[in-house]
């Protein structure tokens, strides 16, 4: 029988509490950061479909703060922020990410990092979010960033050209 010390249970426990999905997108590492650090192209793809978003702002340095407002077709309205805890430019960035309740009093936050790699003339996007209250929280947030990935390789596309592979 093999037995767990605590602080390996607690890496398992926070481990099955988290997501990572990687892509590789035909678009240079610098593109994508953009993608990433500006509300005019974050409003084009970080919601999933079915979802626009009407209000985008972000401080984007260490310590600022961003904001989105998500509204779905049926009008559903969802508001969500957080702050940046580390940037380094064109390579990685770590933020925090609370959904706000309806008198925008923040919830459980979650932390998300996402670090950019050169792979050839692609950009491998290594994306984690870690720190979910629960298995179903984190289930359907996985499921809503994969879409929204999807929606950042149709942005770059359009941009730098065509595809994008997957590792999820």
């Amino acid at each position: 029988m093999v037995q767990l010390k605590a602080s390996d249970q607690r890496d398992e426990q926070r481990s099955a509490l988290s997501v990572e999905i990687e892509r590789v997108y035909n678009a240079p590492r610098m593109l994508v950061y953009r993608m990433w650090s500006t509300p005019d192209h974050l409003a084009k793809w970080s919601a999933p479909r079915g979802y626009a978003i009407p209000a985008a702002r972000t401080d984007f340095r260490e310590g600022g703060s961003w904001y989105a407002r998500m509204l779905s077709l049926g009008g559903a309205d969802f508001r969500v922020q957080g702050h940046y805890v580390e940037i380094v430019e064109g390579s990685r960035i770590v933020l925090t990410h609370a959904w706000l309740d309806e008198k925008g009093k923040p919830g459980h936050e979650t932390l998300i990092t996402i670090v950019l790699e050169d792979e050839g003339k692609n950009t491998k996007m290594t994306f984690r979010q870690e720190g979910f209250d629960s298995i179903a929280s984190r289930d359907g947030m996985a499921g809503g960033w994969k879409e929204c990935f999807d929606q950042l390789g149709e942005q770059l596309a359009h941009i730098a050209g065509p595809s994008d592979r997957r590792k999820s």
